[in-house]
């Protein structure tokens, strides 16, 4: 779709105050500056009357103004040099990322949501803290109430959910995992799902939309098999989830459609990404965690690199960047669209970068295999993703 036509589209959503449920603009488009590094607007009703809330977030503070409905000024917000949009309505949602040659990739889903016009807003939460779940998982106490140690947790959970359920359905649409059955149920695997908060939620929130699922949590320690598997028999649903304790590499699963992995630290993350491409997963969601392996192998950097290798913090965080880098140009050119995305916001945990992965079996585009081989040349750098897929990098021509 060309630009102003995705505008078009977006403008005419924002105009809609009837049916508006919010629009959210961040990025910034090449070349360009805009007013605030990230915008939500969103309808709200007062006594004095209807206006349009926006929400501007510079990085350190946020701001509200109140504008009446259609105010041009909010309207040019959307051409104000933001290269991602999202506009929603009570019956579709538009988003809109503008890319580096200026043009629109859209994606159109449809689907019912609710207006909520009140000032103060609290975010509606998609899970119940007196689920007996969050309770056996100790996230809830006996009452029912987060426990104030669990707030983080409870809210990692929550906004992975958000990531989740919306590119499950996006597969759907795009036919990339067939509607489930109860006969041929979705099968997410969590891969090193330690104290299985993720586990549980996914499931019990999935099973509350109706939606047939069998989960799969994996980790390594032996009492963690043990205590889940207590709590699902608890709970009274073994028979849709089942834990194992053995090492990712070890898992034998003939069908997955769905693999997530919260946190997996370190060389981990590479474990259960490889698991995934491997195991031939629809939707890959994973949050890194640690990344000590090219950290430790920055011993050398290409000039005039060193500036920043010769601090250790710098180096450090660079070692971050680069470890995800090579992890979703590698799933890239292995035949999946990747990117990466935050998913919860800093203050809840540092670690809040997501890896979402879709499988298309697209071939790498001309370039993409050498401007991987020339990046870890550069840095002599040797990737643990690259050396767990050795084989299906060697079918593509990467040594």
């Amino acid at each position: 779709m060309d630009l102003d036509t995705a505008l078009d589209a977006a403008t005419a959503i924002l105009s809609d105050f009837d049916h508006l449920v919010r629009v959210v603009l961040s990025g910034r488009r090449r070349n360009m500056e805009t007013p605030a590094l990230r915008i939500d607007i969103r309808p709200i009703q007062l006594k004095s009357g209807r206006f349009l809330q926006v929400m501007s977030n510079d990085g350190v503070r946020t701001t509200t103004k109140n504008f009446a409905p259609q105010d041009p000024d909010v309207l040019a917000f959307l051409a104000s040099g933001y290269a991602n949009i999202l506009a929603e309505s009570t019956e579709e949602s538009i988003s809109i990322r503008i890319t580096k040659k200026g043009e629109a990739l859209v994606t159109a889903t449809k689907g019912v949501k609710a207006q909520n016009l009140s000032h103060d807003r609290s975010k509606a939460r998609l899970l119940d803290p007196s689920d007996p779940f969050l309770i056996e998982v100790g996230i809830s106490d006996q009452d029912g109430k987060i426990k104030p140690s669990r707030q983080d947790k409870f809210m990692q959970v929550e906004e992975f959910l958000r990531l989740l359920v919306p590119a499950f359905n996006n597969a759907i649409s795009a036919g990339q995992i067939q509607q489930p059955t109860f006969d041929d149920p979705l099968r997410i695997v969590d891969l090193g799902c330690g104290h299985a908060y993720l586990t549980f939620a996914a499931h019990q929130y999935l099973r509350a939309q109706g939606i047939p699922v069998h989960v799969v949590g994996i980790d390594i320690r032996e009492e963690s098999r043990k205590r889940n598997s207590d709590i699902a028999e608890a709970l009274g649903i073994s028979e849709t989830i089942e834990f194992r304790a053995e090492e990712i590499a070890a898992t034998k699963n003939t069908k997955v459609d769905i693999a997530i992995a919260l946190h997996a630290c370190d060389t981990a993350t590479d474990d259960a990404l490889a698991w995934a491409v491997i195991n031939e997963a629809t939707l890959i969601l994973s949050a890194p965690c640690c990344h000590h392996d090219i950290q430790a192998q920055l011993s050398e950097s290409p000039e005039p690199w060193n500036l920043v290798t010769r601090h250790g913090l710098l180096k450090e965080r660079l070692g971050d960047i680069l470890t995800d880098a090579l992890r979703v140009h590698i799933l890239k050119i292995l035949g999946y669209r990747a990117e990466t995305i935050e998913f919860v916001g800093g203050q809840h945990t540092p670690r809040n970068l997501m890896i979402r992965a879709v499988k298309t079996n697209a071939k790498p585009e001309l370039g993409e295999i050498e401007l991987y081989q020339n990046m870890v040349s550069s840095w002599k750098v040797h990737p643990a993703l690259a050396n767990r897929l050795a084989s299906k990098m060697a079918e593509i021509g990467v040594k």
